[in-house]
């Protein structure tokens, strides 16, 4: 059964050209996709994800192996902290209370799948316990940046008849504002418990952590009359790997290795249009604004 093989180059360091693809087992004509940047082309069963990496070699060059139908996903779940924005909230959060090393440090832990999430988010909250609601707008105003592409993959998908999700484990005062800006249609997260204009330390629970995004990705293909090999999610962290195996698309975005090893398709070098790149879509296609 012939796959397409998606290359996908990083344009600041490297312009992908015919001589890129003559050592490819390609079995018909390539197709561009973006000048110098993005290509497909169809190879053979027996070409996997080694003999790829193996053939471009350090090249800073993303890529994914593909059925060719059903490309163009109908359902976009995607993380939130480092995957659509460039930080962690939480981490940047902590800056205003003086504790970001020691809170950044276990959100590596729990993200590269160290420590149990829910435990973990625990264990940050309650160390930020008395830090003014104020901090919460100003960590979003001053620290919060959407990462490149975000907004171009969301509304672009959209457009096509795609349903948008930010599913987090973060929090629901920066997913609201975050859904806001990128485009998607709903976002779900954690919430703090604030007291008297103060962070109390918790966390309301139940918490959203990675049972919950599965379940979510689940529950949407369900009401949307979809199946999974419909829906395309993104993440970087441990918590996001369930989702990531269930979906027809998974993509560790600039991931924890732990995640970019267990996903079928990881992004390591470009933005999130490199998503839209892998669904087929053209540079004529996108939506910039």
């Amino acid at each position: 059964m012939t796959q397409i093989l998606v290359l996908v180059a990083d344009p600041t360091r490297h312009a992908l050209s015919p001589a890129d693809l003559a050592s490819l087992p390609a079995t018909g004509p390539a197709v561009w996709l973006s000048p110098n940047r993005a290509v497909e082309l169809p190879v053979g069963p027996e070409v996997s994800p080694s003999i790829v990496r193996g053939i471009l070699g350090a090249a800073p060059v993303d890529y994914a192996l593909l059925s060719p139908e059903g490309r163009r996903k109908r359902l976009l779940l995607a993380d939130m902290d480092s995957t659509i924005i460039t930080v962690e909230c939480l981490d940047e959060l902590a800056d205003f209370a003086g504790m970001k090393p020691q809170v950044a440090a276990i959100t590596e832990r729990a993200m590269r799948g160290e420590l149990d999430f829910q435990a973990a988010l625990r264990e940050r909250v309650a160390m930020l316990a008395g830090l003014e609601e104020t901090a919460l707008s100003r960590t979003y105003a001053e620290r919060v940046t959407l990462t490149p592409g975000a907004r171009t993959l969301v509304m672009t998908m959209r457009r096509s008849g795609a349903y948008a999700a930010l599913v987090s484990g973060g929090f629901t005062y920066f997913t609201s504002r975050v859904r806001e800006a990128a485009g998607f249609d709903i976002d779900l997260a954690n919430r703090f418990v604030i007291d008297a204009g103060k962070l109390s330390g918790r966390v309301q629970e139940p918490i959203l952590d990675s049972a919950v995004k599965l379940s979510t990705l689940e529950r949407l293909v369900k009401e949307r009359g979809l199946v999974e090999k419909e829906a395309l999610a993104v993440g970087d962290g441990a918590n996001d790997l369930p989702m990531l195996q269930a979906a027809g698309l998974g993509v560790a975005f600039h991931a924890k290795p732990q995640v970019a090893a267990a996903a079928r398709v990881r992004v390591e070098h470009g933005d999130l249009t490199t998503l839209l790149y892998f669904q087929g879509y053209r540079d004529s296609e996108f939506i910039t604004d």
